[in-house]
């Protein structure tokens, strides 16, 4: 006890009563209560803005996605009045009961973009569950995203969904939405992926291919990177001219123009990365075979325009595929009784096809039907068409490098010597059915009435050449084939 009473003493200080008790140095129990207090629950955030009653739809009361004003007045979101309209089977507006018609709706921009601007600003407290977008964008993402998980019926419904909406943008002259939301790009990489896992069973891949390439070619003009995306994948070119060959008559016309479009950008764009090369030769004998078949003026001239460039830029081989497939006679028999602008591009691919391939020339010389529709069409067709016409008799009348008339040695295979001349006796007589039909007096009249330098040049070395055969054989020009000409300018060939 003693102890315990001399340890209390001596924790007590030396200036303070052995029986007063000093407070101790942590806080008492009411001050750390207020030290420790529960923190106050947090303010629960302020409701939703509602969306102003004129960007809701007088039909769904929904915030409107793609706004459209009709006549009467009233702006409703296009899907909800369209679904009154078509699947209704209604003829009236819903709110004014006036007469209404798909065709009468408007698009209102300034409203779309008011209630995208609302959004964006009350989107972190609104409980509208996403930003409204155009149908077009809103279209080409589920494009991309049915590409992009390899769904094929999936991608199908989406391609149905982006051609309903370039056809009714083409009625409304409205291309822009599609172009802007990259529509063509969506629809190449689709038909691009879907190409090169074709399988020849699968109904669902060639039904997603085919709708594809419908709306591939309702969205056009197509920019440049969604023909690299098709033209560079060789699957995708081979099942364009699968298609182009062996479908229906609007799958050939739209495949041909995709195909036109591939051979276009490789002419015009060197730096362009274009797979053509595995399937030159197909490409060159379906276009030929649908000129041949004449499907419609559409097919015909997208072929022309293919052809031209393919020639002039597919090198020998390519324009040797056009001349083994027939493109020299099947031009001939299409200028017989082709219109102006047909005229012309069939004239610019044979010129191209003549230019590059001695066999085409070799053929253009042995077509009976050849020198006299070129003859016939000089100064009947445009003056375009008459300078491609020279171009093309002086291609043929001309010795060029690869006709054959070379002869390497000294000819001591009597085979080379027999084609040599063979060669040299073709030309000849070209030459002079042209002199017989009155190729000399159109060419003379030609450079009197004037041209441009290049067909000048032309003309004046045809006329070397013919003149060279003159008085071998009579002559003869037919009145009817200078009704193009001016009346003052006939008076030089008959003055």
């Amino acid at each position: 006890m003693a102890s315990i009473t001399k340890v209390l003493h001596c924790s007590i200080p030396r200036n303070a009563h052995p029986l007063t008790i000093q407070s101790p140095p942590w806080p008492s129990m009411s001050s750390q209560q207020q030290l420790w207090t529960a923190p106050a629950k947090e303010e629960a955030p302020p409701p939703p803005p509602p969306p102003p009653p004129e960007f809701l739809c007088p039909i769904t009361l929904d915030l409107m996605q793609d706004p459209v004003a009709a006549p009467t007045g009233i702006t409703y979101d296009r899907a909800a009045i369209e679904t009154w309209l078509f699947s209704g089977g209604q003829r009236t507006c819903p709110v004014t009961h006036g007469d209404l018609s798909a065709g009468d709706l408007v698009p209102n921009h300034t409203l779309r973009r008011l209630i995208q601007d609302w959004y964006a600003t009350n989107r972190c407290c609104s409980s509208v569950d996403r930003v409204p977008a155009t149908p077009e964008e809103a279209a080409v993402a589920e494009l991309e995203a049915a590409t992009r998980a390899g769904d094929a019926e999936r991608c199908a419904a989406a391609a149905r969904g982006v051609r309903r909406l370039a056809w009714r943008a083409a009625e409304q002259n409205r291309r822009r939405g599609l172009e802007s939301a990259g529509a063509a790009r969506a629809l190449a990489a689709a038909f691009t992926f879907f190409a090169a896992t074709a399988d020849d069973a699968a109904a669902a891949t060639d039904d997603v291919l085919d709708v594809v390439l419908a709306a591939l070619v309702l969205v056009m003009p197509m920019d440049e990177a969604a023909i690299l995306a098709v033209g560079s994948s060789s699957a995708s070119v081979a099942r364009l001219v699968a298609v182009a060959a062996n479908g229906d008559l609007h799958r050939r016309l739209q495949a041909v123009v995709v195909i036109r479009e591939i051979i276009s950008l490789s002419a015009y764009s060197r730096g362009t990365t274009t797979n053509l090369s595995a399937n030159t030769e197909a490409i060159a004998e379906v276009l030929v075979k649908t000129i041949r078949d004449g499907i419609c003026s559409p097919a015909t001239r997208a072929c022309l325009v293919a052809a031209y460039h393919l020639a002039c830029t597919g090198g020998e081989s390519a324009a040797a595929g056009l001349s083994k497939a027939g493109i020299v006679t099947v031009l001939v028999e299409l200028l017989v009784d082709a219109d102006r602008s047909t005229a012309e591009k069939a004239l610019a691919a044979l010129d191209a096809a003549l230019a590059a391939s001695g066999d085409g020339r070799a053929r253009a010389r042995a077509d009976a039907l050849a020198m006299p529709v070129l003859v016939k069409k000089m100064f009947c067709v445009s003056d375009a068409a008459t300078a491609l016409v020279v171009s093309v008799l002086l291609r043929i009348c001309k010795k060029c490098p690869g006709d054959g008339e070379e002869c390497p040695g000294d000819c001591a295979s009597a085979s080379a010597r027999n084609a040599r001349e063979t060669a040299m006796a073709a030309r000849r007589h070209a030459i002079v059915e042209a002199l017989q039909l009155g190729a000399l007096q159109k060419v003379l009249l030609l450079l009197q009435v004037g041209c441009s330098g290049e067909t000048k040049e032309n003309a004046a070395e045809l006329l070397r050449l013919m003149v060279r055969y003159q008085g071998r054989e009579e002559c003869c020009v037919d009145a009817m084939d200078l009704r193009g000409i001016k009346r003052d300018t006939t008076a030089i060939l008959t003055g």
